[in-house]
């Protein structure tokens, strides 16, 4: 009886050591963007494969040019970090990756540039 206590505690143990707590953003690709971001090259196809179905030229808020892009970048950053739930996380229905926001983040601090 002895025995079959140890071997039932000792599994419990690797058990309870073997799981782990790991959260989205520990385990996504976050890696920091260290070169140069454009809007044709990096911030456009994002634009155009995430946000301009609903925010096309016809739309209330369209998102479709660079100055379009540029003007609204504040109201983008914020809705494209909040959390999954949180009312007004764009785009709808998803998320953009990691990688994704810490490009359009590095093209605001680069300055915006177009090409």
């Amino acid at each position: 009886m002895k025995k079959l206590t140890l071997l039932l505690l000792a599994s419990a143990a690797t058990l309870l050591i073997a799981c782990e707590s790991t959260t989205y953003e520990e385990i996504s690709d976050n890696t920091p963007i260290i070169v140069p971001v454009k809007y044709t090259e990096d911030i456009k196809p994002i634009m155009d494969n995430n946000c301009v179905s609903c925010h096309s030229a016809a739309s209330f808020k369209p998102l479709v040019t660079y100055d379009q892009v540029k003007n609204n970048i504040d109201g983008i950053l914020d809705r494209i970090q909040r959390a999954n739930g949180v009312p007004g996380k764009m785009p709808q229905g998803g998320s953009l990756s990691a990688t994704q926001v810490n490009i359009f983040i590095k093209w605001k601090t680069d300055g915006l540039t177009e090409n």
